[in-house]
Formats: C-alpha cells, sequence, structure tokens
C-alpha cells in the first residue's frame, strides 16, 4: 500500500546554481526560518560537505519567505522547560550544535557569502556576521533583540563583536532594536546593499569573481585570515610570514606571476 502521508519539506535547499557555485536556502519560511535543531544539523552538513568537494568555489547562503532568520527556535526550546531538568540539556545542546555550526562556516575553505532578503535577527544576524561576505536588500534590517524577552544575544554577541565596532555592538546587544541595511553596511556587517530583486543576483556575481580565482590561493587565505585575527601584532606577521611562503612554493603562485608578467589569463591547477 503506498503511503500517501505528507512529508516534511527540506530545511535546507540545494543547488549547483553554476558550476563551482552553490546555493544553499534555508527553507522554513513559515517559521520565519528560525534555527532548528533538524536546520543547523543540515546546514552544517551541507558546509562540511561542500567544503570538501574540490569543484566548489563558493557558497551561497539565502532564505525562502520574507524572513532571513529569526534566529534560534523559541517554540521548540522552549517546549523543554518541562523536561525533568528544565530543558537544560538541551539548551546546551542545542548552543552546542548552532555554535559548531558557525564556526563550520568560518572553518570552510570555501568563501560563504549571504544573501540577505529581509529580517535577520538575534542567531540569523549572528548567521550573516560569520559569513565571510553578505549582500543585503534594501528593505533588509538586522537586529539582536534577546534583551527584550530576558535572553540577552550572548552567542550572536561573538560573531558581530568580530564584524562591528565594540560600541555599535553594544548599542544593538543592549537596545535590542533594529538597524537598516544601510546602517547594516556602514556598521561593517555586510558589504552591499541592493535592490530586493538584485539581491541574489550581487552575491552570484561576487562568487563568480572569486570562481575565477585559484581555488587553493583562496583556501590558504581564507584560513589565513580568520587565524591571524585572533593573534597579537607580532604573531600575526610571524604566522604571515610562513603563509606567504607556503604560497610562494605553490604551482598556482608560480603560474599567476608569470600570467601577470606575460599579460596572459592563468591557466589555474588549484595547487
Amino acid at each position: 500500500m503506498q503511503d500517501c502521508s505528507p512529508r516534511p519539506s527540506p530545511t535546507i535547499l540545494f543547488e549547483a546554481v553554476e558550476p563551482g557555485i552553490a546555493l544553499l536556502t534555508l527553507n522554513r519560511p513559515d517559521a520565519r526560518n528560525a534555527l532548528s535543531r533538524a536546520l543547523i544539523a543540515d546546514l552544517n552538513g551541507h558546509i562540511e560537505g561542500l567544503g570538501k568537494d574540490r569543484t566548489i568555489a563558493a557558497i551561497i547562503i539565502a532564505a525562502n519567505g520574507k524572513v532571513f532568520s529569526s534566529g534560534h527556535d523559541l517554540k521548540e526550546l522552549n517546549v523543554h522547560r518541562s523536561d525533568e531538568d528544565g530543558g537544560e540539556r538541551f539548551f546546551r545542546e542545542t548552543m552546542a550544535a548552532c555554535s559548531a555550526m558557525m564556526q563550520a562556516i568560518v572553518a570552510c575553505p570555501k568563501p560563504v557569502i549571504a544573501a540577505v532578503e529581509g529580517r535577520a535577527t538575534a542567531a540569523g544576524c549572528q548567521l550573516v556576521a560569520t559569513c565571510d561576505l553578505a549582500v543585503a536588500s534594501l528593505d533588509a534590517d538586522f537586529a539582536t533583540p534577546g534583551v527584550n524577552i530576558g535572553l540577552f544575544c550572548s552567542t550572536p554577541m561573538v560573531a558581530l563583536s568580530r564584524n562591528v565596532s565594540r560600541k555599535r555592538v553594544m548599542e544593538m546587544l543592549l537596545l535590542g532594536e533594529a538597524i537598516s541595511a544601510s546602517e547594516a553596511m556602514a556598521y561593517g556587517l555586510v558589504n552591499r546593499v541592493v535592490a530586493a530583486d538584485k539581491v541574489k543576483a550581487e552575491a552570484l556575481g561576487m562568487a563568480r569573481r572569486i570562481a575565477e580565482k585559484s581555488k587553493a590561493t583562496v583556501t590558504i587565505g581564507k584560513e589565513a585570515f580568520y587565524r591571524q585575527a585572533e593573534l597579537t601584532l607580532n604573531d600575526a606577521y610571524a604566522y604571515a610570514s610562513e603563509v606567504m611562503v607556503r604560497n610562494m612554493m605553490m604551482a598556482d603562485a608560480g603560474e599567476g606571476i608569470c600570467a601577470f608578467l606575460e599579460k596572459r589569463k592563468p591557466d589555474w591547477k588549484d595547487r
């Protein structure tokens, strides 16, 4: 007998939009793309899988619906208050899973671009801050409103404070008020602001330009960027100097320099 019962839609939609470019779409529009445990696990799995895919040069994260992401799924969290431990175990596991997913984006050897249409709040804002690049629509806005409901946005604070100046981050965290897309760009949270119908095209254009580069060079560069940012100035220069030497020894560096001197297009070998 055929099972005709409805099946849940996948929380993340995957599309290879062009050779070398992957599009991941948050697909819980009815729940404002809240980061449920299932969505977190699915996004983490896709990021880790694409990071190992040698054919992929860049990843775009977009969302279905009018909200990019409202952050953690508060309904899912709240139902566990009836657990024997008041939900503590579930809360710990959820925060650990979300933190691991955000760190997977940073550790991913492929650049990740957020294409933000609509609102991005709390952990949704954290996701935007975590991505390497971000394009926002003119009508997008961003907030860390947890303080308004007695739940300070402590984990979003980690990503925000690594992108935005301290005074601006504290203003977002303490007031819990939304900032516009233009303010987000001025703060350093997003790279570009475009019309709503141009967001994915703009993100795709950035991904295309990244895809034209040597994958090996982009990989070593992204890793170096995040590692040096956590070091002292002296240690950062020592580390970056070693990275430059390793990079110079790569075949693509030799090819790129020769191509530049010979005024021709480089033939990347991605090594």
